[in-house]
């Protein structure tokens, strides 16, 4: 799981002739109040994302015969039981802060502990398989629409407490767009990956499994090292925006 701040780190400021600027620090103390700030507006909906983004794998599970998550005791809005130290807490905070400190635009994507799920056990298989893998997506999309929906009652110009608001509703929308969108990359584990595996032919199928236990390190060095999430987003992201106009 992830968002884009609407700012730039400052570049070089222009010198007047008499005058000597100097590129800003991007951490100077008085910055550390906005890095509070930027944290607190990414954590709660980042949280409420991948919770329900879980959730609705287990929820979805259940309705077509498997009770796993529920026995495990993951069908919970307890953010705890939904928590990946990795995935959830490390990475988010490593990307978010790394620009921050050192200049840039951050890019903050993550993901939750996997509800565990047993395939086998789902009837019809073909499209339980299917459905459960797009509940988690679907339900951030829901997300993103909603948290559209609240920005364009508050505006953009909404005052005092209701703008903290309008700021929280519109990270929740990058957020969740940004969690869609990853985890819909055709590649195993990831849901793209079990989608496009239920629309396979189930010889095609059984060979992309194997790419799984390497699929999250491929994604990962793709998505670090290249615009391609970014890429991929923002169109998305432009959709929602516009609802919210």
């Amino acid at each position: 799981m992830s968002t884009r701040s609407c700012g730039r780190a400052p570049a070089f400021v222009a010198r007047p002739r008499g005058r000597r600027y100097t590129r800003p620090t991007p951490m100077a103390p008085a910055h550390v109040p906005h890095l509070v700030a930027q944290i607190a507006l990414v954590a709660v909906p980042l949280v409420i994302a991948v919770v329900l983004h879980e959730l609705a794998h287990g929820a979805m599970a259940r309705v077509f015969g498997d009770p796993t998550a529920a026995e495990r005791g993951r069908l919970t809005l307890n953010p705890l039981a939904h928590v990946d130290p990795f995935g959830t807490v490390v990475l988010p905070a490593f990307l978010l802060l790394a620009p921050l400190v050192f200049g840039g635009r951050p890019f903050v994507f993550g993901w939750a502990k996997p509800v565990p799920v047993d395939f086998r056990r789902l009837r019809p298989r073909r499209a339980g398989t299917l459905l459960v893998a797009l509940a988690g997506p679907g339900t951030n999309f829901l997300l993103a629409g909603a948290s559209a929906a609240v920005l364009a009652a508050l505006g953009a110009t909404a005052p005092g407490p209701l703008r903290w608001l309008a700021e929280l509703a519109a990270a929740s929308l990058a957020v969740n767009c940004v969690l869609a969108v990853f985890n819909l990359l055709p590649v195993p584990p990831l849901d793209g990956g079990r989608v496009l595996a239920a629309l396979l032919p189930r010889g095609v199928a059984r060979a992309l499994a194997r790419v799984e236990p390497v699929g999250i390190v491929v994604v990962l060095l793709v998505v670090l090292n290249t615009g391609l999430l970014s890429h991929l987003v923002r169109p998305v992201m432009g959709f929602f925006v516009g609802l919210a106009r």
